[in-house]
């Protein structure tokens, strides 16, 4: 079961629009890192087409994880794309490609950039 973080506990006000990062690492079943890059041409193509979305980073971790990092011009756009995938993608063979009860994903308001 997929563990949901929500870490705008203390929001920005209502005014201010903040880039978001959204991070979601999970392990994988059966297939390589390069092998599930391949697999996201699709989301990658759905990705470029959603309001916000500015880049993503796909990375393999010292432990075998994967960390799946976006970036989205406010944390609205995140969490809006995040259900539009389930439903939009929802036949996507990179699903099964995730051991889900591995996942964790959070989508958090940026507090402070450099570059």
């Amino acid at each position: 079961m997929a563990r949901i973080i929500d870490y705008s506990l203390n929001p920005a006000p209502q005014h201010v629009v903040m880039e978001a990062v959204e991070i979601t690492t999970f392990r994988l079943r059966g297939c390589s890192v390069e092998e599930f890059i391949v697999a996201n041409v699709e989301v990658d193509a759905w990705l470029r087409r959603q309001p916000g979305f500015r880049s993503r980073r796909i990375m393999e971790q010292a432990d075998g994880s994967v960390a799946d990092v976006l970036v989205w011009a406010a944390v609205s756009d995140g969490r809006a794309a995040a259900d539009g995938l389930m439903d939009e993608l929802a036949d996507s063979p990179v699903h099964d490609l995730i051991d889900q009860r591995t996942v964790c994903w959070s989508v958090s308001p940026v507090r402070h950039s450099v570059g």
